[in-house]
């Protein structure tokens, strides 16, 4: 279904000459490009956020997730829930599971390098 805006800008567009409608296109697809460069790129290099002295799994895991901002989520998911089960269930101690989970940020990071 088609909104107000679109219905009236497809009735006008059409109302135009064929130099006309390319100019329009022409304009919509700058318009497209300038949005693509306004968008903030995701730093190619992990962010310097320190490990502060006292810290939960939790916690150390979003700042993880900031400091590997080009890596994908998804892919940590499964490997990161396993050491969160590790530190919830099984005891392992918080230090130790956040120790874990930096190495496995930064084998994921190396792997991302490497293409």
């Amino acid at each position: 279904m088609k909104t107000n805006a679109e219905k009236k800008l497809l009735q006008v567009f059409r109302e135009l000459t064929d130099e006309q409608r390319d100019t329009v296109l022409a304009f919509v697809e700058f318009l497209s490009l300038r949005k693509a460069d306004l968008t903030p790129a995701v730093p190619q290099f992990p962010l310097a956020i320190p490990r502060p002295a006292e810290e939960s799994v939790v916690k150390a895991l979003k700042r993880l997730r900031e400091t590997y901002p080009m890596l994908n989520m998804d892919q940590l998911l499964h490997e990161a829930s396993g050491h969160m089960q590790k530190h919830v269930l099984q005891g392992k101690p918080a230090a130790e599971v956040i120790d874990d989970l930096e190495t496995m940020f930064s084998r994921h990071y190396e792997q991302f390098k490497a293409g």
